[in-house]
């Protein structure tokens, strides 16, 4: 039984699927269009980027001792 049936007949408690459109049209929740996927990863972008600074001062510290 296709989604639209079940929902028409009562058995089917999903809501239907609407596009959101506003940045992606293949937009989905926890999509993998790039809007959605930099929000979710910016924690850990964020991060990422810390370390790598840190591993550039160590390696400036290690080359002038």
């Amino acid at each position: 039984m296709s989604l639209d049936k079940a929902i028409e007949k009562g058995e089917e408690k999903r809501k239907p699927y609407y596009r959101s459109g506003k940045y992606d049209p293949t937009c989905r929740p926890n999509g993998g269009c790039p809007y959605c996927k930099n929000n979710r990863q910016h924690k850990h972008k964020k991060r990422e980027c810390a370390c790598k600074d840190q591993e550039k001062e160590y390696s400036q510290e290690e080359s002038t001792d």
